[in-house]
């Protein structure tokens, strides 16, 4: 997703625009940039195709060589783009500007009406100087500066103009003005003693400012002396300030002995879960998790989220079902135009920043009525403050690109929500959610015994793979989402071509895929069809990797693949082998390391999607 950060302060403004960008690293990005106003009142702007290294790096050569009239003041506003149309380029990067140079304008969200805009513009005589949607903003301000020279009522009219979504902050060169707007797109202005601050969210800026004000739909703030704030063009009071979630000694990004960001992560899971059921444990048995969230009684589930978010939420719909005997949609939240929600339904958002529009968007489409419950891994996020209710997945922050921990502590929170409701709903007796809840709190041990395995018995497995082409991840069952993350993983960080499906599928077109040596990688967690599978793929060639009990290639699931019951009176937890996850990362990460692929910056996926997906075109994110 594209990440803004924006400053006004009492001395140079480039080295807060730098660590915010750096910040929103974990995003993902195609390229960087800022506008900084000098003290000639001009507007100068750096952009990169690279990361933001590379830009910190052209600018410390800037001013090196600049005069000091080129200097930068303590004004100036940055970017991080994911291009989704124009190419990765320096044109098409932020900041944008007008014609004349004067404004500036950073931009997250899509202009639908682009195309349109920039026919009449141009028509009017403005130049672009880009392919994206972004650069109008910039040139409807300048045009309505022509009629008042008021930047806020500029920005007033020109968003006006707008449809669709946007998070944007101008800068104007002459007087070192800005101002910032949002429409169903997250942005956050704080005020500290180092100056004000704009955000896509608040962690970026939680260093600098304790305290934070979300702008909502419509919201047009001037930052300066005094904020000026308007709703829907008509002024009003400033909103009273939120706490900020993140104590600057969350936002530190020593690895400690860790090799890379995605490595430690993997590594905090066992401390995650430990520190999540310490939290829901006492009150997941008895009901009142559910009770707390003021929610009505529901007879379906409905799951609504992207990527990992998707697959944690297969595990949550999966433990309603088994435990409650309550229907179920998992449901990918761009395709949640073809679904029908029953009466009755309570919808699950998962999200782990809380901004994926996709599932903005689904709940956009959805029916108001409907009861939405909220995953998520910031309780002040768009997602959040748009739900009836939010459960807070306490991961803490991420900062490698491909999500690890965030997936389980949204299985836990996930799975512990359920419970609670079954019980709340005497669907599931006290008793039984009790038991389920002592096997539950076996899964940190169970997660650190599979990390050990998996660092001694990985590296190898990664070698002899890591120049397959593709690569087959089957399951079944409770343990088809773990195959299905594992195989997401794979893609996001060693870009291999991964096919996930069920073990009774195969013969319906996978097998076709396995030839001498594919990789098939199988999470086994003692169903005997998926034995009889694993000999089929056997004897085409296939080199199988089993992710199961004893005897296993890699043996991490707790030792209850040979039928015995857990104290809950079942073989295996209804959430299915949670621990055969760490391995999965592992193995991805490794390959990635091996094949030289940058481990916490992939190149492709993105941490919360900024641009709703098909069907938009933005190069803001």
């Amino acid at each position: 997703m594209c990440g803004i950060i924006a400053a006004r302060v009492s001395d140079d403004v480039t080295p807060f625009l730098l660590d915010g960008l750096e910040r929103m690293e974990y995003r993902g990005h195609d390229s960087v940039g800022v506008a900084l106003r000098t003290a000639a009142g001009r507007i100068a702007t750096v952009r990169s195709v690279s990361r933001v290294a590379d830009l910190r790096a052209d600018l410390a050569a800037r001013a090196t060589v600049g005069t000091p009239e080129e200097a930068a003041t303590g004004v100036g506003i940055g970017h991080t783009r994911w291009a989704t149309c124009g190419s990765v380029r320096e044109e098409n990067a932020h900041p944008h500007a007008d014609c004349s140079g004067r404004i500036s304008v950073v931009h997250n969200g899509t202009v639908e009406n682009a195309a349109t805009l920039r026919t009449t513009l141009e028509r009017q005589g403005h130049v672009f100087r880009s392919e994206v949607d972004s650069e109008v903003i910039g040139h409807l301000v300048e045009r309505a500066l022509l009629v008042d020279p008021d930047l806020v009522l500029a920005v007033q009219i020109a968003t006006a103009q707008l449809r669709g979504s946007w998070a944007i902050v101008v800068l104007d060169a002459r007087d070192g003005r800005m101002v910032a707007a949002a429409h169903r797109s997250p942005l956050v202005v704080a005020r500290s003693a180092r100056g004000d601050f704009v955000a896509s969210d608040v962690g970026t800026i939680a260093e600098w400012c304790e305290t934070f004000v979300p702008l909502r739909d419509g919201d047009v703030v001037e930052l300066g002396e005094a904020w000026s704030w308007s709703s829907d063009g008509i002024a009003v009071p400033v909103p009273f300030p939120t706490a900020s979630p993140f104590a600057a000694s969350a936002l530190e990004v020593d690895l400690g002995d860790h090799p890379d960001h995605t490595a430690k992560e993997i590594a905090e899971q066992p401390g995650v879960v430990t520190d999540l059921l310490h939290r829901v444990r006492h009150r997941t048995a008895d009901g009142s998790t559910w009770a707390g969230l003021g929610l009505p009684a529901f007879e379906r589930l409905a799951v609504v989220a992207c990527g990992t978010s998707l697959h944690a939420g297969q595990v949550v719909a999966g433990t309603a079902r088994t435990l409650g005997g309550v229907p179920t949609d998992v449901v990918a939240a761009s395709e949640v135009d073809q679904v029908v929600l029953g009466r009755g339904t309570l919808v699950v958002a998962i999200s782990q920043s809380g901004e994926t529009a996709d599932v903005l968007r689904a709940l956009d489409r959805l029916d108001d009525r409907v009861p939405v419950l909220a995953l998520t891994n910031d309780v002040h996020s768009s997602l959040a403050r748009r739900a009836d209710a939010v459960l807070d997945c306490h991961a803490g922050p991420e900062v490698g690109l491909a999500a690890t921990k965030s997936f389980t502590a949204q299985v836990v929170v996930g799975v512990t929500a359920v419970l609670s409701a079954l019980v709340a709903s005497d669907r599931l007796e006290p008793a039984r959610a009790a038991a389920l809840v002592d096997e539950l709190s076996e899964l940190p041990d169970r997660m650190a015994t599979a990390a050990l395995v998996a660092a001694e018995r990985v590296p190898l497995l990664a070698a002899t793979v890591r120049d397959a082409p593709g690569f087959l991840f089957v399951g079944r069952g409770h343990g088809l989402p773990y195959a299905a993350e594992g195989a997401l993983k794979v893609e996001e960080l060693a870009y291999r071509w991964v096919r996930s499906c069920a073990v009774g599928e195969l013969r319906h077109g996978p097998l076709a895929l396995v030839d001498e040596g594919t990789p098939v990688v199988v999470v086994d967690h003692g169903d005997p069809r998926i034995r009889s599978a694993v000999a089929e793929v056997r004897a085409r060639g296939g080199f199988v990797v089993t992710i199961g009990g004893a005897g296993s290639d890699l043996p991490v699931i707790a030792g209850r693949v040979d039928g015995t019951d857990l104290a809950w009176g079942r073989p295996l937890a209804p959430w299915g082998p949670v621990e055969a996850v760490v391995p999965l990362q592992m193995l991805a990460r490794e390959l990635a390391v091996q094949l030289g692929c940058a481990v916490d910056r992939p190149r492709a996926p993105e941490r919360s999607v900024g641009v709703g997906w098909p069907g938009t075109r933005s190069a803001a994110g």
